[in-house]
């Protein structure tokens, strides 16, 4: 079955696309009327294809659809490599029993949970009779990203002050539950002073170091690594201790 895509004549009068360059003009009827398209309005994608049906290579890909997405023109969903027409509801009507039919279809396939929240309240200000209840809303997965985010707010209240000040100093900042135990069992050996002292000269030789080549704040701990006596200006470490150090994970 043939799809076809209408473009209104009144396009090319439109405030907005009379101000658009030439390219951005060829680019907007390309998000309009591509292969890809749905009734919906929002359809999958890959920029590979937009490549091959554009001719434009993926820098000038990207930098058009971000320029619409700044416009307020479009979503683009880069996990999900999908689109959304903000305004195809506006200029689309689905009132015929077929369509509707069809967009229902086309919105159950949709991945982007955003989007599909998006469609259904637009949907609702246009006063389109969408089936909303055969739509996945995604209200499980929102419910344990709430529990992730509650128990996340638990765990840092339960870091104390002291692994606070710490953490602040501390140049790399990979694995905060386990520096935590880290620093829980070596302030039970030196001072704070000494721990906090020590971290500073640490991140001061460090400063122009690159990431992967600093201590996880782990290893640091566990090898009393704060008492070793850094200078600033120090080199970080030679390159047998680089080796020894390097992103083990410890």
């Amino acid at each position: 079955m043939a799809k076809y895509r209408q473009v209104h004549v009144e396009f090319w009068q439109d405030g907005f696309v009379l101000d658009l360059t030439p390219e951005e003009k060829y680019f907007y009827l390309y998000l309009m009327t591509n292969s890809k398209t749905s009734q919906c309005g929002v359809y999958e994608l890959p920029l590979r294809i937009v490549e091959t049906e554009t001719g434009y290579n993926r820098e000038t890909v990207n930098k058009l659809i971000q320029r619409f997405v700044s416009y307020g023109k479009i979503k683009y969903d880069s996990s999900t490599k999908e689109v959304m027409l903000l305004n195809w509801l506006k200029f689309n009507r689905i009132a015929s029993p077929k369509v509707i039919a069809c967009v229902n279809k086309e919105l159950a396939q949709v991945k982007s949970q955003l989007f599909k929240n998006a469609f259904v309240s637009a949907s609702k200000q246009y006063g389109y009779p969408i089936d909303t209840l055969s739509i996945d809303y995604g209200e499980e997965e929102e419910k344990e990203e709430e529990k992730e985010e509650e128990k996340e707010n638990k765990n840092k209240s339960s870091y104390s002050n002291e692994f606070e000040q710490f953490w602040n100093i501390y140049p790399r900042k990979v694995d905060k539950k386990k520096a935590a135990r880290s620093f829980k069992t070596a302030i039970k050996n030196h001072s704070l002073e000494t721990i906090l002292s020590g971290t500073e000269k640490y991140a001061k030789q460090v400063q122009k170091t690159d990431n992967q080549y600093i201590k996880h704040p782990t290893t640091f701990l566990n090898n009393d690594s704060f008492i070793d006596g850094y200078e600033e200006g120090q080199h970080a470490e030679d390159s047998a201790d680089i080796l020894e150090e390097y992103d083990l994970g410890f």
